[in-house]
């Protein structure tokens, strides 16, 4: 099911659960109070002491209430694929992490999200499956601008495209020309355009420059997808969005040279966004050994100060949010034996973890629990136009994650609950435990355990 419009039970009624700690995350700050749910909606936000009688109270005590995480770039890959991931392993790992509304790209499922015929049969995949609420994105492919619309009327919350080849033949990448065809229709719907954002004429020269060189060093991989593939693209992007007045979305963001040009984007007011992910606010390319190709990802983690200079745009805001591009596939797809980062795939699988990579990293670096809602909540719900998820206030869905910030853990890839098990995190001290996730007021994790059945919805855009 989808975005509802707002109604008037949020002013009214007694409430069947309160939710309170001291340590409340709202959009005007952290606060001591008492959260009012009722049908599965935020009733109010009430001081602390405020529990009426007769009302189930959960008591977090001094750990974080956080809006329930939004990512919105998660490959989940079923139907087709389900043996990489699928509905259920994948909700499953996003409730353990506090995520609690997914939004799923359109590729490395069979059929890919391109026409609403192949939309229809991802709905029918996902049906009965579901640990969180989760909706879709359709795809740009070079030809099916007049599916678009159709895409859009059936639900989805807008259109993905690839800049580079994707890795799937089901999903070709765009050219400027095709970008041409669909964005004018894009514009029209009002839908925004999320694009991966690697140029291939660098790719193609740079590839050119490593051939014959180990393909297990990662020095190899990261010379063959250098800055200017990124930099080319996104100012490819940004000149469209002006000439067309589309909304554009810089999915994963690596390379620190573009910012510039997103700056330019935004001061000229430009509907222009961009995302980055943990991996590469965690990792840096110095640090990854060779053949150690769970850590190739497109494009690539690069180098410490690169690390550095995305945290700082985070910060700034130049960078709007932080999503997992959760991306795994089976083990032998990423060749660790052989360590060959050129034939391996490209992915990185960290969706139940990536509230503790981006809390790590930003406590160390002085950032606050109520910046990271805003990256990992809010900023997601406002590219989808998900009104009702993001924050916690009145007339929003009930959906909470409780996690302690001060506790730290050892990763432990064999607990995870995503369907295979691989992930570059393994073996890394991280701090911030998820403690409880509600859903919609309803808790479906708590400590390890899960809901006796899966309560996730739908979610269609425009649709109650």
């Amino acid at each position: 099911m989808g975005e509802p419009p707002k109604t008037n039970s949020a002013k009214s009624g007694a409430p069947e659960l309160v939710v309170r700690g001291r340590r409340v995350v709202t959009p005007e700050g952290e606060t001591a109070a008492a959260i009012h749910v009722r049908g599965g909606e935020i009733l109010r936000v009430e001081a602390y002491e405020e529990v009426p009688a007769g009302a189930e109270v959960y008591e977090a005590g001094d750990l974080v209430v956080m809006p329930g995480l939004v990512d919105t770039h998660v490959h989940i890959n079923e139907p087709g694929r389900t043996d990489w991931e699928g509905f259920s392993t994948a909700t499953r790992a996003a409730a353990a992490g506090g995520v609690t509304t997914l939004i799923e790209m359109p590729l490395n499922s069979i059929p890919a999200t391109t026409t609403a015929a192949g939309y229809r049969e991802k709905l029918a995949a996902a049906e009965g499956k579901l640990h969180v609420d989760t909706g879709f994105w359709g795809g740009v492919v070079p030809g099916n601008a007049r599916e678009l619309r159709g895409l859009w009327d059936a639900g989805v919350f807008g259109f993905k495209c690839f800049l580079a080849p994707s890795g799937v033949e089901e999903f070709a990448h765009v050219a400027e020309r095709d970008l041409r065809e669909a964005l004018p229709e894009v514009a029209a719907l009002g839908a925004p355009l999320l694009a991966h954002a690697e140029a291939p004429g660098p790719i193609a020269e740079a590839e050119g420059r490593v051939a014959g060189r180990a393909a297990e060093t990662y020095a190899t991989w990261l010379e063959s997808r250098p800055r200017a593939a990124e930099n080319e693209a996104i100012a490819l992007l940004a000149r469209l969005a002006e000439e067309f007045g589309a909304r554009v979305h810089v999915v994963h963001l690596s390379s620190s040279e573009a910012l510039g040009t997103l700056k330019r984007a935004r001061a000229a007011n430009l509907r222009v966004t961009v995302e980055t992910c943990p991996h590469y606010l965690t990792f840096a390319a110095e640090e990854i050994a060779d053949g150690a190709t769970e850590y190739k990802c497109a494009p690539p983690v690069r180098g410490r100060e690169n690390r550095e200079k995305l945290w700082n745009a985070l910060g700034e805001g130049t960078i709007d949010f932080v999503v997992t591009d959760h991306s795994p596939c089976p083990p032998a797809m990423k060749r660790r034996e052989s360590g060959d980062f050129l034939r391996a795939w490209g992915g990185i699988a960290s969706l139940e973890l990536s509230l503790a990579a981006v809390w790590t990293g930003a406590r160390a670096r002085g950032y606050s629990v109520r910046q990271v809602a805003r990256w990992m909540s809010e900023g997601p719900a406002r590219l989808a136009g998900l009104e009702r998820k993001g924050a916690i206030a009145a007339g929003r869905d009930a959906d909470f994650v409780v996690w302690n910030p001060s506790a730290g853990f050892r990763v432990g890839a064999a607990r995870l609950h995503q369907r295979h098990k691989l992930t570059p995190y393994d073996g890394r001290e991280m701090a911030g435990v998820v403690e409880t996730t509600f859903l919609r007021g309803r808790r479906i994790f708590h400590r390890g355990e899960f809901a006796a059945e899966p309560s996730g919805r739908i979610l269609r855009r425009g649709a109650r």
